[in-house]
């Protein structure tokens, strides 16, 4: 019997999937490198799982890294495995799913080892935007390595035992790792940008499975992945009161209040993630200026403002969703731009790529407007300018080029106290309110923030059919 099913690596295989649904492929593939007495050396598997099994009766490609097995190191023959299962899984449609454990690539294989190496980023290169590509780090994920979970769609890593770094702590410059451990999930979590969530191993299964069942399996299935017992004109109370995180206000409106956020600890000035919309799956994008946490206590505030750590990882998420022809959703409440200069040194680039991710994606997307939306950091947050289906706003919502005793400063520097006063409430009345944009067809529908859930619906149900671009034709009939 092979060894490596009573190990570790094929323990989190069978936690992840449907009972008795795994099935192993290459199971008997060994390394085949003869040099520094590796013939000597048992290597069931060579190091890595492979098969495929079903999550929720979803078809799913997995591969497991063995740390049993020469440090779960990548060989010639472990690499050729895990490109073998995105293959198939490009034959047939359905995500990947990768767990790493491993001390890095095989020193005794060498090129072999390095061109096998290339063969899995190339694989992922490939199936990026064609199925969905999730890992999970529960071991080490160094150098190299690190670009796995970095060119995947969606990553994890375990709490404790989980390591990710390109460099090790103790070879960055003026560090060491009891300064600053930056290969721990804390601080991967919340600095590179890679990581969704941080937590034990059972609670990252969990999270897959989540996960799994919410997206479509590739770029042409359905957004539709369950069914809706919830009502679709529940009212939404508390929504206006609560509109600084929107944490909040998409758990409020979702589908059985479930919220799956993703990037939870990075940028966390802009929020992302899925919500259910009577059973459709929907990518979120929110502007986030207050945090609370379970008792409903104020603990974290940010300016209504975008940053570029908050335009890239919304980005990224657009054009992920789009890829997937996953409709979005984007709450808007921003005022200006982050003024920093940590900020400033990728502002401009980070806010081209959102303008751009906006811009381009043909899903379906609506923009609903809960707060402010001033100046051309609006105009960047999928607005009706740049290809917003639908743009929504709460009443009292604020529309403009900036807030109008600012106006009204610029406009009249030599005023009175009291002329600028008056000014700035003219100013508001024509130039910085939600009717005024409204009125120029710039705001599709003005609405109470508790009926923000039926409006929604209405509007992703009507979006399901959108058809972009020209279609598809000979000529015209006419």
């Amino acid at each position: 019997m092979n060894s490596s099913m009573d190990s570790l690596a094929m323990q989190r295989i069978i936690r992840l999937v449907d009972e008795n649904s795994f099935v192993e492929t290459g199971s008997l593939v060994t390394a085949r490198s003869t040099d520094f007495n590796l013939a000597q050396t048992d290597t069931p598997s060579d190091g890595v799982i492979t098969g495929h099994g079903l999550i929720d009766g979803n078809l799913v490609f997995i591969y497991s890294q063995n740390a049993a097995v020469l440090n779960g190191t990548i060989g010639e023959m472990h690499a050729k495995k895990v490109a073998a299962v995105y293959d198939m899984a490009m034959k047939m449609g359905a995500p990947v799913i990768g767990f790493i454990d491993c001390a890095g690539i095989r020193l005794q294989e060498s090129v072999d080892a390095l061109d096998g190496f290339g063969q899995i980023y190339a694989r992922q290169v490939a199936a990026s935007g064609v199925i969905p590509q999730i890992t999970a780090v529960f071991g080490s994920c160094g150098g190299g390595l690190s670009v796995v979970p970095a060119l995947s769609d969606f990553a994890f890593i375990e709490e404790s035992k989980g390591k990710m770094f390109v460099n090790a702590p103790n070879a960055i410059a003026g560090n060491r790792v009891d300064k600053c451990d930056t290969s721990c999930a804390a601080f991967q979590a919340d600095e590179n940008g890679c990581i969704d969530a941080v937590g034990t191993e059972d609670v990252i299964l969990g999270d897959i499975r989540e996960l799994v069942s919410i997206l479509p399996l590739n770029n042409e299935g359905d957004v539709y992945t369950g069914e809706c017992g919830d009502d679709l004109n529940r009212v939404c109370e508390s929504m206006d009161a609560m509109k600084g995180d929107p944490r909040y206000l998409l758990g409020e409106i979702s589908d059985g209040h479930t919220f799956f956020e993703t990037k939870a600890g990075y940028a966390r000035d802009m929020v992302t993630g899925f919500i259910k919309l009577n059973g459709m799956t929907v990518g979120a994008v929110a502007n986030c200026s207050e945090v609370y946490d379970a008792e409903g206590k104020k603990e974290e505030t940010f300016d209504a403002v975008l940053s570029a750590r908050g335009c890239g990882k919304a980005a990224e998420f657009v054009r992920f969703c789009d890829a997937f022809e996953i409709p979005v959703l984007t709450l808007t409440n921003v005022r200006g731009f982050k003024a920093c200069m940590c900020s400033e040194r990728r502002l401009a680039k980070e806010l081209a790529h959102l303008t751009s991710a906006f811009a381009s994606a043909t899903c379906p997307k609506v923009n609903l407007i809960t707060g402010e939306a001033f100046g051309s950091a609006y105009v960047t947050m999928n607005s009706k300018a740049i290809g917003a289906d639908f743009v929504y706003a709460w009443s009292g919502a604020k529309v403009g080029m900036m807030e109008a005793e600012l106006a009204a400063k610029i406009m009249y520097a030599d005023a009175s106290a009291d002329e600028l006063a008056e000014r700035a409430k003219e100013y508001d009345a024509l130039q910085g309110s939600v009717t005024t944009a409204a009125r120029r067809g710039y705001v599709d529908l003005v609405f109470d923030a508790a009926d923000t859930r039926k409006y929604l619906i209405d509007a992703f149900e009507l979006l399901y059919t959108k058809c972009a671009g020209v279609p598809d034709k000979k000529h015209t009939t006419k």
